[in-house]
């Protein structure tokens, strides 16, 4: 993305200068899910329940191969012209893909197309206008041009429906097609499998070996009119098997098709009502996709009404008073942070694990889809305050079940479906179940959960640890990406340090503070910036702190965004830049940085730049709120204004990046409230500026912690004064047990700069070389 335009400057002129309403309306309402549909934000439109198993919505294109996909990555893109289809899984922002399992297709007349086709020849595959298109959360509809139907769809925790209302007096059919997934190649399907019960259910299963190998999904599938026929084709080879139960089905299962490709044309006459169709997923079984059906209850309508419900108790979490299009941006971020990580396990709490076998989640309900590297940062402090104990505790027992039947005794890098895909760096479950008991959240065994955080911390084979351990760095010469991962497990370790200490384990935690400082073993001090050494202890040369390649000695950066990821100890690395003037200097740098001869056009998820600082991907996130830290905090304030004018929109291009399972929009709610964790695991939020007139967060232990924000407006863009309940709040931090015991956090704002607030060493936000962190006693 290109720096911040004078017309995005005029939006946000717009955005903060507009009257405010002087009621709140209902969150649900403002949300518009075709936000990050467009651009390189990579959402989806389609129905989801909060955290639900399944995602229905429409894909645009599957067919793409590999690398030709990345824009495709949530199945649908907002610029393309057809819909191929509404498949059941999808990611919401991820910057790699695999899902868009067991799509179906509506068709109507007497001739039905068995191919999807292309864009310029297409088979069952229909041109669409935006203009039929509606979004909501938890449902979507969007009219068909080439059949001539209606399609709605909703969703519920494990089950998705479909309605397709067809013309009248033409035959219906559907098309199931389990060839297509998203990034696609040829083989990638390993098996499939379709079975049409005697009462009309059509049960099915597939296995891929995409980006999560030997990944396994069941369905199970019933309509609201009886069928009047159908085919089961395998097209790649169409040879019926009968009496054959594959792996994982019970003899009392017998599949009616096997094969690689398959295919079923379900045929229903004309029809004088709309057809629905009910889809119930299961990662363990054809039986379980059934309960999983039978579990939740009701036609269309029942399942859309129950899902809008959920929506409107989760969002109602935090209530936002803001002017439009700024509400409509802050509830979609809200929205799309509470998509994943989803629900795993089954209705009777089966789920299939890491070690591919079943294993029972007992007291709470098995997730997955964990993109840690992102969501660490903003997206699970986020959840730890909208949704404490119905999903926090639920994600801290998941990962702890992950590393228990993982082959490796390792908790989740990059997981979903169950499934490890060994993508990105760091151990980065560990500071979110750190965050998590710091800040008082429990229904876990803690001793456990800080075990698993040793021996994934200890692995020596994974990511260069052993050489970590050894040398108190990763050695470039021996791992890729190797100052990125030496200043991201030394954040990781600090975390456990944390917990450690909390839970009267010193031991643990003297032996992880002292792993934690090992950042600065590859901080070059002469040249001021983190780079990657050799196992000789010479750093690496050629060096250009504007590289970014992938696998070099970054992880999807450079040195300039890595050399301020050292959340826990920013204090340290200030001193050794040579103080605060300096860090400020070098800051103001990153953001005034003159791009123009530079060429990333080779790296994907770099996007959002301004400067060298970029917004579209993860390590740049904290970067803004680090002038606090230099004593200069009206400096935060006007980043944040350049950050959010450039970076948001009320439009499918709106992010500026992918969203990445609700990092991006995570920042934007704790931002557009006025603070930011910086550093998961140290209790605190850094103070930046708020975005929104007012609001209100309803908390799990019934307590209300109020927002209000004075004499906001695009000229007024600095705090002029701070109160907590009423009393001077003179530090630019706020606690997050200040946050859990309910009160009011009261900006006023102005048009100049306040040098004299937060410039004081004692103002400053959490440094381990200035104060230690503390942890909460409970979660009330």
């Amino acid at each position: 993305m290109a720096l911040a335009s004078c017309a995005a400057a005029m939006a946000l002129a717009v955005i903060t200068a507009a009257p405010v309403a002087a009621q709140v309306a209902d969150t649900i309402a403002a949300v518009d899910p075709l936000i990050g549909t467009g651009g390189e934000g990579h959402t989806f439109p389609g129905a989801v329940a909060p955290f639900g198993m399944v995602q229905l919505s429409p894909d645009t294109d599957t067919r793409c191969v590999i690398r030709e996909c990345y824009a495709h990555a949530a199945g649908y893109r907002h610029d393309d012209p057809t819909i191929e289809g509404f498949s059941h899984t999808h990611f919401s922002g991820a910057g790699h893909s695999d899902l868009g399992d067991i799509l179906v297709m509506p068709a109507s007349g007497e001739t039905v197309a068995m191919d999807p086709g292309t864009v310029a020849a297409p088979g069952y595959r229909s041109r669409f206008s935006h203009a039929s298109e509606q979004a909501t959360p938890g449902y979507y509809a969007v009219t068909l041009d080439s059949p001539k139907v209606r399609a709605e769809l909703t969703a519920g925790t494990r089950v998705g429906v479909h309605r397709y209302a067809f013309p009248a007096g033409q035959a219906a059919h559907l098309i199931v097609d389990l060839r297509s997934s998203l990034y696609n190649y040829p083989g990638k399907i390993l098996w499939s499998g379709l079975h049409l019960r005697a009462d009309g259910t059509l049960t099915g299963f597939r296995e891929t070996r995409g980006w999560a190998p030997g990944r396994k999904l069941f369905f199970a599938m019933r309509f609201s009119a009886p069928l009047t026929g159908h085919a089961l084709l395998d097209r790649e080879k169409d040879v019926t098997y009968k009496g054959f139960a594959p792996p994982g089905l019970g003899t009392d299962q017998l599949a009616e098709k096997l094969g690689r490709a398959l295919e079923a044309r379900l045929d229903f006459g004309a029809l004088d009502r709309p057809l629905e169709v009910k889809v119930a997923l299961s990662g363990v079984d054809e039986a379980g996709a059934v309960a999983n059906l039978d579990a939740e209850p009701g036609d269309f309508d029942a399942v859309r009404t129950r899902t809008q419900a959920a929506w409107r108790d989760a969002l109602g979490a935090i209530e936002i008073d803001a002017p439009s299009p700024m509400k409509t941006i802050v509830a979609t971020a809200l929205y799309h942070s509470l998509i994943a990580p989803s629900v795993w396990s089954d209705a009777d709490g089966r789920w299939r694990g890491p070690d591919d076998q079943v294993h029972r989640a007992e007291g709470y309900t098995q997730r997955s889809t964990f993109s840690l590297w992102d969501t660490f940062r903003a997206e699970h402090p986020l959840l730890t305050l909208v949704q404490p104990e119905r999903t926090t505790s639920d994600i801290v027992n998941s990962l702890l079940a992950s590393q228990r039947f993982s082959p490796h005794g390792i908790l989740p890098v990059w997981q979903f479906a169950g499934r490890e895909t060994w993508t990105m760096i760091g151990y980065h479950a560990v500071p979110v179940i750190a965050d998590a008991y710091m800040k008082g959240i429990r229904g876990f065994d803690a001793h456990a959960a800080l075990d698993a955080m040793v021996a994934s911390a200890s692995y020596a084979p994974y990511g260069g640890l052993g050489e970590y351990m050894t040398r108190g760095y990763v050695p470039i010469d021996r791992e890729p990406e190797a100052a990125s991962k030496t200043v991201e497990y030394a954040y990781d370790d600090w975390t456990i340090a944390q917990m450690a200490r909390a839970l009267g384990r010193t031991d643990v935690a003297a032996r992880f503070d002292r792993r934690a400082t090992f950042w600065r073993n590859s901080f070059d001090v002469k040249t001021g910036w983190l780079r990657a050494r050799r196992s000789d202890g010479a750093f690496r040369t050629p060096f250009d702190p504007t590289a970014i390649n992938y696998g070099s000695d970054y992880t999807e950066g450079n040195a300039w965004q890595y050399s301020w990821f050292m959340p826990q100890d920013q204090a340290g690395l200030f001193r050794l830049l040579g103080g605060d003037a300096r860090a400020i200097k070098k800051l103001d740098a990153m953001f005034d940085y003159d791009n123009s001869k530079l060429d990333y056009s080779h790296a994907e998820d770099i996007a959002g730049l301004i400067g060298q600082y970029i917004h579209g991907n993860e390590p740049s996130h904290h970067v803004a709120y680090l002038y606090n830290y230099a004593g200069a905090p009206w400096r935060t304030q006007e980043r944040l204004a350049q950050i959010v004018a450039s970076q948001y929109k009320a439009t499918p291009e709106g992010l500026s990046g992918n969203d990445d399972l609700g990092q991006m929009s995570a920042w934007l709610v704790f931002t557009a409230l006025g603070f930011y964790p910086v550093a998961p695991g140290s209790n605190e939020y850094v103070i930046g500026r708020p975005f929104v007139a007012g609001a209100k967060l309803h908390l799990a232990n019934g307590r209300t912690f109020a927002v209000t924000v004075r004499n906001l407006s695009d000229a007024n863009r600095y705090i002029g004064s701070l109160t907590l309940n009423g009393r001077p709040l003179n530090r630019t931090y706020l606690r997050d047990s200040e946050i859990r015991a309910g009160g009011a956090l009261t900006f006023t704002m102005t048009d100049k700069p306040d040098t004299r607030w937060g410039r004081s060493v004692s103002s400053r936000p959490y440094s381990q070389t200035t104060r230690p962190a503390t942890a909460a006693s409970s979660n009330n």
